[in-house]
């Protein structure tokens, strides 16, 4: 989601009060974001959030801006330090009841909204969890898992906090397979899920558009017996999956106001999810 339209996103929700924004938070320095990037409004590390350049150039059907009609299932969220300080009880009240929140990016970068919108989702009785924009070029799938882990990426088994996900997608540095092969990128991934499930018990989900994972990781069917699928797909149609996932989890539909999910089943099996 662009910078411009996150921002004029925020200033719907917070007219419709849904939400308070407030601005970037610091992040270090040592990347620099390309014009691509920067014309989606990052302008340092850790301003990219999920489908960050769904209107770059390079337009598919996953990037494709449309407002569409809900898709069955369970409504929820998720958000990132654009959002701020999210009216929790008004997202309630629009029916949503899941949320996943942006903790960590790299291993330089924590969110700085992470902690108000995570408990605040809590404590209105959502479903939460959080999520972790991964730079596979920067360090190893296992140090970023431990330093999602470490920074509110964590699971327990209590009915209402949602295994972290792993948010996999352009690069918004450099390469848009962060120079990486496949098979690279496939083993990174492997070791982030490996670590991830042994320090929390469970397989992160895995957030991603098919034509990023077709092009940067291609076919690996063990990443998906493990993971399930949150797919990025702007349309009516989830379409065709990435390589390996028969169904999904999750499916981010839309970007209007803010990014909307649906749970690919019922309110009762999320809660069992939540809790396996």
């Amino acid at each position: 989601m662009s910078r411009t339209t996150m921002t004029l996103a925020a200033a719907a929700l917070a007219a419709a009060g849904l939400l308070v924004p407030t601005g970037a938070g610091a992040a270090p320095a040592e990347r620099t974001p390309t014009a691509e990037a920067r014309s989606a409004g990052i302008n340092s590390p850790g301003d990219a959030a999920m489908g960050w350049n769904q209107h770059g150039a390079r337009r598919t059907p996953e990037r494709a801006s449309a407002a569409v009609a809900a898709p069955s299932g369970v409504p929820g969220i998720d958000v990132s330090n654009w959002q701020g300080r999210v009216d929790w009880a008004a997202q309630w009240g629009a029916g949503k009841r899941f949320a996943y929140v942006k903790a960590t990016e790299g291993t330089t970068y924590e969110s700085p909204s992470f902690g108000h919108q995570y408990t605040g989702s809590y404590s209105q009785g959502f479903i939460r969890g959080a999520y972790h924009f991964a730079l596979p070029d920067s360090s190893s799938g296992s140090t970023q898992a431990n330093h999602f882990v470490d920074n509110g990426g964590g699971w327990s088994a209590d009915g209402k906090t949602l295994p972290g996900a792993l948010d996999m997608e352009w690069n918004p540095y450099g390469a848009t397979c962060y120079g990486k092969t496949r098979t690279q990128m496939r083993a990174w991934i492997n070791a982030f899920l490996t670590q991830y499930k042994s320090r929390t018990g469970r397989y992160p989900v895995i957030y991603t558009a098919t034509s990023w994972w077709d092009q940067c990781v291609g076919s690996d069917a063990t990443i998906a017996a493990k993971s399930p699928l949150w797919i990025a797909r702007y349309s009516s149609t989830v379409g065709t999956k990435p390589y390996g996932w028969s169904t999904h989890s999750f499916w981010q539909y839309s970007t209007t106001p803010v990014d909307q999910n649906v749970w690919n089943g019922t309110l009762e099996r999320l809660r069992y999810f939540a809790t396996h």
